[in-house]
């Protein structure tokens, strides 16, 4: 994993899991404790992920909050969007390009008789 930026954009290559959440954490919560504004989080080139890597994401958000900022996902993989759909967590998310209408569930094809 490698994240690049300063205190109000970061991008995370690679892989946000258990074994890259520690360092993960600590670079997300310094750049929400000494940034003003919006911090935007680029995920573009997010390989993989797991339960930890979204917890990552997720206290940062909190903390985002807690200082009278806001975290912004951009560039969210289509797969990671569907399991913040499933988990409902783009209610809570502000995710950056975000179209509802392309995770909703697909309408049930009926046969004529």
């Amino acid at each position: 994993m490698r994240i690049r930026g300063d205190h109000t954009l970061l991008a995370i290559e690679g892989r946000l899991d258990v074994r890259s959440a520690a360092d993960a954490r600590s670079v997300l919560h310094q750049a929400v404790d000494y940034g003003l504004g919006d911090l935007v989080l680029d995920l573009s080139r997010l390989e993989s992920w797991d339960a930890t890597g979204l917890g990552v994401i997720m206290g940062t958000h909190r903390r985002a909050g807690r200082g009278g900022r806001r975290l912004v996902l951009r560039g969210v993989p289509a797969q990671l969007q569907r399991l913040l759909v499933a988990t409902r967590l783009h209610r809570i998310l502000a995710i950056e390009g975000y179209v509802p209408e392309a995770f909703a569930a697909e309408p049930a094809v009926s046969s004529a008789q």
